[in-house]
């Protein structure tokens, strides 16, 4: 498999270097997620509200909930607390004003804290999302195990992850956008000029669909099963405890 190039050229380790990312492009990331997908993200998040909404969950994680688009879709739910999960501050603080200005501070709360290492006890949390973020974990299998750790038993977990189409002709029309149009809609829009880049080339090297399937059973979860959107741009990954 292809090593995923440091976002920048830096002595920091990936996680150091994917917060001081996130950081720097807190104030751009919503604007451009919805220019880069053309808005189709909105549409894979209700997906996850769905699925989610079937196990009537109580208390809901969002690993890397980023400014909080995931977690705010989860209060269609009626979960009684939703907590969002994220290792950037920059990102938090957005994420913060957005769930003040929708009136939802009595049942969002967003904590600043890594995926690897969770402040929370075992069997916490009915269910847990991770939207585009499991792929910027330093650690993939560490940060699948706490997930397990703190899932209850019987609890639902789901991912939404970019991947890559298998069909001719989006595997090659999906290579040439994110090859050569994405990052220069980030290098025009962003403060930060190599992050798109990054979360390209982490994309493209990514495991994807059965193989991801394999690494989530190895780690101890049940029933997986995993969901192609958009002709495999994306995948929705669902499994339990």
């Amino acid at each position: 498999m292809s090593k995923i190039k440091p976002y920048k050229n830096s002595d920091l380790g990936k996680k150091e270097q994917v917060t001081k990312m996130f950081d720097t492009i807190s104030g751009d990331y919503d604007g451009l997620n919805r220019v880069i997908s053309f808005g189709i993200d909105i549409k894979w998040r209700k997906k996850v509200v769905h699925i989610i909404k079937e196990t009537n969950p109580e208390t809901i994680l969002d690993i890397a909930t980023g400014t909080g688009d995931l977690a705010i879709a989860l209060t269609k739910t009626n979960a009684t607390k939703i907590i969002g999960l994220d290792i950037s501050i920059g990102m938090l603080e957005i994420g913060i004003e957005k769930i003040k200005r929708q009136g939802l501070d009595n049942k969002i709360e967003m904590v600043l804290g890594d995926s690897e290492n969770m402040p929370f006890e075992d069997n916490t949390f009915d269910a847990i999302t991770v939207g585009f973020g499991v792929r910027n974990f330093e650690t993939l299998e560490n940060g699948l195990k706490e997930i397990l750790r703190v899932l209850k038993p019987g609890g639902c977990f789901v991912i939404l992850e970019t991947s890559m189409p298998t069909k001719t002709p989006y595997k090659q029309g999906y290579n040439f956008y994110t090859k050569n149009i994405l990052p220069v809609i980030g290098r025009l829009f962003s403060k930060d000029k190599s992050a798109y880049k990054y979360l390209c080339e982490s994309a493209s090297v990514f495991p994807y669909g059965e193989a991801l399937n394999n690494i989530l059973r190895k780690i101890g979860f049940i029933s997986v099963e995993d969901f192609p959107q958009t002709f495999g741009v994306a995948t929705i990954y669902v499994s339990s405890k």
